[in-house]
C-alpha cells in the first residue's frame, strides 16, 4: 500500500495548490482527481473557460460596434463563428490543465485518477472509471472536492434547452432569447457573452437586486450599464416554474406584487449558486461532521472534527472562490508542516468579469452602517479619466470607504474597465492598514486606469479630487 504525508481529494486551485506547497515544504503527497484532466471546476468548467468566451465575444462586440469609430474598416459582414469560439475556449482549458499536470510532475506529485472515498480515517480508496479500488494511507487528509451547481427543487435541468453553467459554456448555437435566472456573477457573465454574440437576455431575480453581496452602489452602476445594452432585468421575481416544450422553454414567476408573469425562451440558464460537493466521499467512514447542505464543518485552522483531516475551498464556509481555496491550501499545508500561516478573510477580493468588470475587497457601505462605524466616502468615475476617454471604457467609477476618525481603508469597490487587475491595490493597501491618505500621495502613472483609485482616495481625504 502506499503511505503518504498528505494525500488531497480534489485537484482544483484549492487541491493542487495545497499539493504544491505541501511537497515544497518535504511531504510526501498524493492528489486524487476523478475526472481525467486536472484543475476542478475553476479551469474546466468555471473560471478559465467562461474569461475565454467573454474575450471573445468582447473581441467581436468591439468589432461590430466600436472599430469603425476607431478608424477600422473591415470589408463585409462580421460573423459570429461559435464553433471555432467554442474550440479556442477548449484549447485553452486544455493548456491549463495540462499546465497543471506538468506542476505534478515537477513537485514529484503522485496524481491518482479516480473518486477519493473514505475507508477510515487514515485510508482513501480509489475506484477508477472501471470500477478497480485501489486504497493508499496518508497520515494527514485534505478534502477539496469543490462545488456543483445549485437548483431550485421544481426545477427538472435537461441539460439541453434546461441548462446550468456547465452546459452553457459549450452551446452549438447563439439562442434566440436566454432566460436567465439568478442575477448573480455567473450569470451576469454568461448572460453577456451570448448577448453580446446576438442573443435576447432576461434575468430573473429573486432579491430586489443584482450581484446582492457587493456594495449597493456597484450593483446599481452595473444593472444601468447592461440595461444600456439592452439586457433586460426582472428584480423581485419568485420563480415556480420552468418547463420544456419542444424548443421552447416556459418560466413562470410572481413579480413583487404577487402576480403571475410569464418568460418564454429556447433556453434557460439556472444559475442559482453554487453548493458543496461531498457526494461519495463517504465522510462517515472516517468519522467527519456536515451540516444540512453537505458542508464540512471546519475549526479556524480549517480542521474537521478528526484531528488528521481538513477541508478547503467551495465544501467549507465563505465565499466560493478560487483564489480563496488557493489561500486555504497553501495555509494548510503549511499548517501541517508546523507554521503558523493566516488569511485574513476580510481581504478576499470579489470580481465580476463582465465588461465593464467589478470588483471590491473590504467593507461594503451597507454592512458599515450596519455596524455603526462612522466612515467617509470618496468616489470618482471612470469617464474623467483620460485613458477611459482615449480606450472608450468610459463606464464606471472607483469607490473608497475610510474611516471618519483614523482615515483607514475599510473598503474599496469598483466598476469599469481592468477593474479585475486594479483591485490589487486596494488589497495590498488594506493588508498593510494604509490610510485614503496614503494612497492619494501615492504617484499613479498617467494615463492609466489606475488613477481612479488615486483620485478616489483624494476624494475621500477632505474631498480634494483633482480632475472632477
Amino acid at each position: 500500500m502506499n503511505q503518504y504525508d498528505v494525500a488531497i481529494i480534489g485537484s482544483g486551485p484549492g487541491g493542487y495548490v495545497a499539493a504544491i506547497r505541501c511537497a515544497q515544504l518535504g511531504m510526501k503527497t498524493a492528489i486524487i482527481e476523478k475526472y481525467s484532466t486536472l484543475g476542478g471546476t475553476c479551469l474546466n468548467v468555471g473560471c478559465i473557460p467562461s474569461k475565454a468566451l467573454l474575450d471573445s465575444s468582447h473581441h467581436y462586440e468591439d468589432a461590430i460596434k466600436h472599430f469603425e469609430e476607431h478608424g477600422i474598416d473591415i470589408p463585409g459582414e462580421v460573423k459570429v463563428n461559435l464553433k471555432q469560439m467554442i474550440a479556442r475556449k477548449q484549447s485553452v482549458v486544455d493548456q491549463t490543465t495540462k499546465g497543471i499536470q506538468f506542476l505534478m510532475d515537477k513537485n514529484k506529485i503522485d496524481v491518482f485518477q479516480g473518486v477519493g472515498s473514505f475507508k477510515d480515517a487514515t485510508h482513501v480508496n480509489i475506484s477508477d472509471d472501471n470500477g478497480k479500488v485501489e486504497t493508499i494511507e496518508a497520515k494527514n487528509i485534505i478534502i477539496a472536492t469543490g462545488s456543483k451547481p445549485s437548483t431550485l427543487p421544481f426545477i427538472e435541468l435537461d441539460k439541453e434547452r434546461i441548462i446550468t453553467s456547465t452546459e452553457a459554456l459549450k452551446l452549438k448555437e447563439v439562442p434566440k432569447h436566454m432566460i436567465v435566472i439568478g442575477g448573480g456573477v455567473i450569470g451576469l457573465e454568461l448572460g453577456q457573452v451570448y448577448k453580446r454574440l446576438g442573443a435576447d437576455v432576461t434575468v430573473v431575480e429573486y432579491l430586489d437586486r443584482i450581484i446582492p453581496g457587493m456594495d449597493g452602489a456597484l450593483s446599481k452602476e452595473l444593472m444601468k450599464v447592461l440595461k444600456k445594452q439592452k439586457v433586460k432585468f426582472n428584480l423581485s421575481h419568485k420563480v415556480k416554474s420552468v418547463e420544456r416544450k419542444g424548443d421552447e422553454v416556459v418560466v413562470k414567476a410572481d413579480d413583487k406584487k404577487g402576480n403571475e408573469v410569464t418568460f418564454t425562451g429556447d433556453y434557460c440558464l439556472v444559475s442559482v449558486g453554487r453548493r458543496p460537493y461531498t457526494e461519495g466521499l463517504n465522510a462517515e467512514a472516517a468519522g467527519i461532521k456536515l451540516n444540512d447542505t453537505g458542508r464540512v464543518e471546519v475549526n479556524a485552522h480549517l480542521q474537521t472534527n478528526v484531528a488528521n483531516i481538513y477541508a478547503i475551498g467551495d465544501v467549507v464556509r465563505g465565499a466560493m472562490l478560487a483564489h480563496k481555496a488557493e489561500e486555504e491550501g497553501t495555509m494548510v499545508a503549511e499548517l501541517i508542516a508546523g507554521q503558523k500561516p493566516h488569511i485574513d478573510y476580510n481581504l478576499i477580493p470579489g470580481v465580476v468579469y463582465t465588461w465593464p468588470e467589478v470588483a471590491a475587497v473590504g467593507k461594503t457601505e451597507e454592512e458599515l452602517k450596519e455596524a455603526g462605524v462612522d466612515y467617509k466616502v470618496g468616489q470618482f468615475p471612470m469617464r474623467a479619466l483620460g485613458r477611459a476617454r482615449a480606450s472608450m471604457d468610459i463606464d464606471g467609477f472607483v469607490k473608497i470607504l475610510a474611516d471618519k476618525v483614523t482615515d483607514e481603508v475599510l473598503g474599496v469597490h469598483m466598476i469599469g474597465a481592468r477593474c479585475a487587475d486594479l483591485i490589487t491595490e486596494g488589497v495590498t493597501a488594506m493588508e498593510f492598514r494604509a490610510s485614503a491618505e496614503d494612497i492619494a500621495r501615492m504617484s499613479h502613472a498617467h494615463p492609466t486606469y489606475a488613477e481612479a483609485v488615486k483620485e478616489a482616495a483624494l476624494a475621500a481625504t477632505d474631498d480634494r479630487a483633482l480632475h472632477v
